[in-house]
């Protein structure tokens, strides 16, 4: 059965609202296009009432403001415990509005509660220095919470992005406006509602619903809202770094995506490396931004990879998300699955052999056959921009140096990830490869205590860790007269 949709409407000081101009949108079902909700449809002057709660709730006398650092991590432990209480009808809402399998989803939320853990640790440990200046003075910094910041979701784990991006924030005494994706709006609204459960006051935590060009547009536009938070793709994330600049001079952090390589080399253990390559990227469909969509194995064991890759991909299991037994879902919605579509036809018509899958499955729902292409060059299509999809590129490589250089030749830098039993390929990988995140053995491996974000067009700033926090909070240098010594 279908979970209950207990919220639709948006938060708005504590409150549920309808959006002024009185507009709903609906939000689908991937696996079936089946209408799941309607959702009130946020605008300009929503996003300003929202942003008016928060600089109210950001005022200093106000309770949030007011509040002891150590009661800020309280009430998020006590927010993680209801994400715990509720992690199957969060993982079930998740999975019938995104189309992640449940048991990915379950993980996925699970996670998001030790994120909720690690940053409540953090809100009490905030701490500034003594500075030994010259002279008769006495000089410390002050770290303080930048204000009211717009935070903005991307649709592939909505769940997870809420919990990483708020509570960082709520962790720095920050305040905020949330704009979910609009195929995604209603975990967010579902975690709105525990955060008031929890006792965060009204304000503070503010979600509105909409789209980008218009609600999404408004927040980033708006002269009262310190910093903006947005992960998604590179092309809206250049517009947004140019709207912070408009009506004000606004604090960016932004996850862009990737092409992020993992390199197999001679020496890999085949039996691990195979596996990982293929959870590396059809993992939720491909709609992963650290997806290992590009696959470089040495020269000496190519084929034999190439082989064990293709059993893998028709071995993989599509179907209804909700089952145990299913590995893919369906793509996020027609429009993707039709882009990835797109590009495996791309990469057929400029030489690369698609081995297995690369089709349609049924005609409801936006199912994709996992697919496998060989001989693909750094040249096509495929190899350059992100697909998204569950679309495994592999391309052939002769020596270290050779995969490194090639490695670094895009312009993302989100993530990467090496096979092999020499530590000093290890090594020199990590060293040299330009990403922000480096797996040796291993992918996916993630945690709250690290910094989670990329090089170059990759984006700008750090999810998670202590990196994270310091993104909302600004610095101040104090520096006291002291009298002349006698």
């Amino acid at each position: 059965m279908a979970p209950e949709i207990k919220y639709n409407k948006i938060f708005i000081d504590n409150q549920w609202v309808d959006a002024v101009n009185g507009k709903t949108f609906e939000t689908f079902n991937p696996h079936d296009g089946a209408t799941i909700a309607t959702v009130a449809e946020g605008d300009k002057e929503d996003i300003n009432a929202a942003v008016q709660s928060a600089k109210r709730a950001f005022h200093r006398n106000s309770e949030w403001r007011l509040m002891d650092a150590s009661q800020r991590g309280k009430l998020l432990n006590k927010f993680a415990d209801l994400v715990d209480r509720d992690l199957d009808y969060l993982s079930e809402l998740e999975t019938y509005n995104n189309g992640m399998v449940l048991t990915t989803c379950r993980a996925f939320v699970g996670a998001a509660a030790h994120h909720i853990r690690y940053n409540a640790s953090l809100a009490d440990k905030i701490q500034g220095n003594t500075v030994p200046c010259d002279g008769d003075v006495f000089s410390y910094t002050l770290k303080q919470p930048v204000g009211v910041c717009g935070l903005i979701l991307p649709w592939n784990v909505p769940v997870l992005m809420f919990i990483s991006k708020v509570t960082t924030a709520l962790a720095a005494g920050c305040t905020m406006v949330v704009k979910p994706a609009e195929q995604t709006p209603l975990s967010a609204l579902a975690l709105a509602a525990l955060l008031a459960e929890a006792g965060v006051p009204p304000g503070v935590v503010n979600v509105v619903p909409g789209f980008g060009e218009t609600a999404g547009a408004a927040l980033t536009h708006h002269p009262d809202v310190a910093l903006i938070s947005f992960t998604g793709s590179l092309e809206v994330g250049k517009l947004i770094q140019q709207a912070a600049g408009t009506n004000n001079l606004k604090r960016v952090v932004l996850e862009l995506g990737g092409k992020s390589p993992l390199v197999i080399m001679d020496d890999a253990d085949l039996n691990k490396a195979v596996p990982y390559a293929a959870q590396a990227v059809f993992r939720h469909q491909g709609q992963v931004c650290i997806a290992a969509s590009r696959l470089f194995v040495q020269a000496g064991i190519y084929d034999k990879f190439v082989q064990k890759a293709v059993e893998i991909a028709k071995s993989w299991k599509l179907g209804n998300p909700v089952l145990e037994t299913s590995q893919n879902g369906p793509q996020i919605d027609e429009t993707m699955m039709n882009k990835v579509l797109g590009y495996i036809e791309k990469g057929k018509s400029e030489g690369a052999k698609l081995l297995t899958g690369g089709k349609r499955v049924g005609t409801t729902g936006f199912y994709i056959e996992p697919a496998v292409f060989a001989d693909v060059k750094d040249d096509m299509t495929i190899a350059k921009e992100e697909i998204f999809g569950p679309v495994q590129s592999i391309l052939k490589f002769e020596t270290l140096e050779e995969a490194i250089d090639r490695a670094n030749a895009t312009n993302y830098g989100l993530a990467a990830g090496i096979f092999t039993s020499s530590i000093e390929s290890a090594l020199q990988f990590s060293k040299h490869v330009e990403a922000g995140i480096i797996w040796v053995n291993t992918y996916f491996q993630l945690g709250a205590q690290l910094p989670f974000g990329g090089f170059k067009e990759s984006g700008i700033g750090r999810e998670g860790g202590l990196d994270a926090v310091n993104s909302y909070l600004e610095v101040k240098s104090v520096t006291i007269s002291l009298p002349k010594k006698v």
